[in-house]
């Protein structure tokens, strides 16, 4: 019989160890292989996804970008509609205004003479006097007739 030396036996040990250690390496170096190829496909798929996303997306904003060009136009017109209505405001109350006012003035100052002669003139029952209210408070009729100076 052969007899084995201590440093076969040593020599065995580490080409054992050392076939262990390749397995294990094969089977991470196999399993990251199936990562990196799994990775690549879901990274070939986004981008298939992507593209047209980023197409749509800058359509969108060209979209959005003539609305609020079209925006921008209506906004300056309604302004410049605005500016000539408070124009042509000005220009009715400065021509219609001051003779307006003077109408209506003839006109309570007419009423005002005919509700004076009405006064003198009887005309049936006496009336209860009106009485008039100031900033929710009512003042009785007394209080609310001139006083003629003697």
């Amino acid at each position: 019989m052969h007899t084995v030396s201590g440093g076969e036996v040593a020599g065995i040990l580490v080409a054992v160890f050392w076939a262990i250690l390749v397995s294990f390496l094969a089977v991470a170096l196999a399993r990251l292989a199936q990562t990196l190829r799994a990775t690549t496909k879901l990274v070939a798929d986004v981008t298939d996804q992507a593209v047209p996303l980023l197409s749509d997306a800058s359509s969108a904003v060209r979209s959005a970008q003539t609305q609020i060009d079209r925006v921008d136009a209506i906004a300056s017109d309604v302004q410049e509609v605005t500016s000539n209505a408070s124009a042509l405001s000005t220009t009715v109350a400065s021509t219609f205004g001051g003779p307006l006012v003077k109408v209506a003035a003839f006109g309570y100052g007419v009423r005002r003479a005919l509700g004076g002669r009405k006064e003198d003139v009887p005309a049936g029952p006496a009336k209860e006097p009106r009485r008039t209210v100031i900033v929710g408070r009512t003042i009785p009729a007394a209080r609310r007739t001139k006083r003629k100076k003697d």
